[in-house]
């Protein structure tokens, strides 16, 4: 195994620290806003080369440089092949018919005027059953962004529910690795972890809840829903063969989740099983099979809304995505081994009076690492580690500390277009920005749960609500009961 120990190096001045977050905000506020060019690869690209000039600087070697942002790559690999694999899952399972007889199923079951809260009540429980918002994305997600579209449901506000409800799940189901991260880095209770979480959370599903609710009949009110969706499923029964058969690799593929499958292989078995059953019941080659795995699924039904929906879909269209993810990990990589998340956390830290300013404090910089490094991991384990001591030396619980990293964290992560998470949604749902159209990014504020969770975190802080003293509860700092997920520099 490489060495990847970094030189014994001080941590860079505040000034320093900023100036290469400071210059690639300023590109890629130039990029997107002002060229109306929603491509942030390249300014992160050269953000990255600037963290390399400041480590340069600082006495820092080139491969010191490089390793750190291999390490980050290497530990975010399987999430970028997960992704690759949801591609070619969405082309196997549109050919196989899982997707289409999802979509029919739906479009046979649910109501137009309670989709919105539909989607997101099914994407949570989903989502809590198996630990894994990007699987329930992908698969449940993909079906529902379909099935809105055929209500007259923009896809915003589709992707915002679907969002708002596997990353509920993903926050308190004691199967996700965030969720296990989290208490694991602040050497808390897992259970502890999920019940502190509970006061921000269920006020935040319910206030998304109710709001789904009322937009769900105004989005869906359209005077020619009736007859899209009478076309949509006429095109679906004649273009595919549709039964419980279709329905297999979804079941299985939520099956092996919940037995605690990793999800390489068990997204893998999916795409397997839908080029089979595409072979099977559809009619399709094998050639074809591996086609639609590697360029989507194509086809021409005469309906241009339908051939919309399903001509998508193979590790093609995810390119896009893959190596936004690669440019923007490796500049997160790159601005940790040159300590100046750390340096810039450390001078946060020190400023800190008081308990309302350090859980704010906490919860903010995890929203920050999170959109400066790309990285959801780093943007739990790197404040997780720098405010422990604070909050020991407040004598205040680090289950608020653990609450504040998760919300900041794992709720914030898909709201970051450049983010891991939030590159996933885009690709897993076919979100896409061209030609200065930036509509389709609406579901971040639309993702209400998300971002209402940090939120009311935020006012209980000033409040005084929910803010536990470390002397009211047993020692909670003693890391049973989950499956501890190491800190970043000993995930190699």
């Amino acid at each position: 195994m490489k060495d990847y120990s970094a030189p014994a190096i001080s941590v860079p001045s505040l000034p320093l620290a900023l100036i290469p977050i400071v210059l690639t905000i300023a590109l890629l506020g130039v990029q997107i806003f002002y060229y109306d060019d929603f491509t942030p690869h390249i300014p992160l690209a050269i953000g990255f080369g600037i963290t390399a000039v400041v480590g340069w600087l600082q006495g820092y070697r080139w491969k010191d440089i490089e390793s750190g942002a291999f390490r980050v790559l290497h530990v975010a690999m399987p999430s970028i092949a997960t992704l690759i694999i949801v591609g070619m899952l969405v082309g196997t399972w549109i050919a196989s018919g899982t997707v289409p007889m999802l979509i029919y199923l739906g479009l046979e079951l649910i109501n137009p005027s309670w989709f919105l809260a539909a989607a997101m009540l099914m994407c949570s429980m989903v989502s809590l059953a198996i630990g894994s918002s990007w699987t329930t994305v992908g698969t449940v997600g993909l079906a529902l962004i379909g099935i809105g579209d055929a209500f007259g449901v923009p896809i915003y506000w589709t992707a915002g529910a679907v969002v708002s409800g596997a990353f509920f799940g993903d926050k308190i189901s004691p199967l996700s690795d965030t969720t296990n991260l989290s208490p694991a880095v602040t050497e808390t209770n897992i259970f502890d972890h999920i019940r502190y979480m509970m006061p921000t959370t269920v006020p935040a599903m319910l206030i998304a809840l109710a709001i789904y609710a009322v937009a769900g009949g105004a989005e869906a009110g359209a005077g020619d829903a009736l007859a899209r969706i009478d076309a949509i499923k006429q095109g679906l029964a004649a273009s595919f063969d549709m039964g419980l058969w279709q329905l297999l690799p979804l079941v299985v593929v939520i099956g092996l989740a919940f037995f605690k499958i990793a999800p390489i292989p068990a997204l893998f078995t999916g795409v397997m099983l839908g080029g089979g059953v595409a072979i099977l019941s559809q009619g399709a080659s094998l050639h074809d099979a591996l086609t639609y795995a590697h360029s989507g699924y194509v086809i021409e039904t005469g309906t241009a809304t339908l051939d919309s929906l399903l001509n998508r879909g193979g590790v093609t269209s995810m390119t896009w995505v893959v190596t936004l993810m690669m440019f923007a990990l490796a500049y997160g990589g790159a601005l940790e081994r040159t300590r100046c998340l750390e340096a810039i956390v450390d001078a946060i830290v020190k400023r800190l009076k008081s308990f309302r300013g350090l859980q704010t404090s906490a919860i903010m910089t995890s929203i920050a690492t999170n959109v400066v490094s790309g990285d959801v991991y780093l943007s739990i384990a790197l404040p997780g580690r720098m405010y422990k001591p604070a909050y020991d030396s407040m004598g205040y619980s680090r289950l608020n500390l653990s609450r504040a990293i998760e919300e900041g964290g794992t709720l914030v992560s898909p709201l970051v277009p450049w983010n891991a998470g939030g590159a996933f949604v885009m690709g897993a749902l076919g979100l896409t920005v061209a030609g200065g159209d930036f509509s389709q990014l609406l579901y971040i504020p639309l993702a209400f749960a998300c971002w209402l969770s940090p939120m009311i975190g935020i006012l209980y802080a000033q409040l005084g609500w929910f803010s536990r003293r470390a002397e009211q509860e047993p020692d909670t700092r003693t890391a049973t009961d989950h499956r501890a997920v190491p800190a970043m520099e000993e995930r190699e």
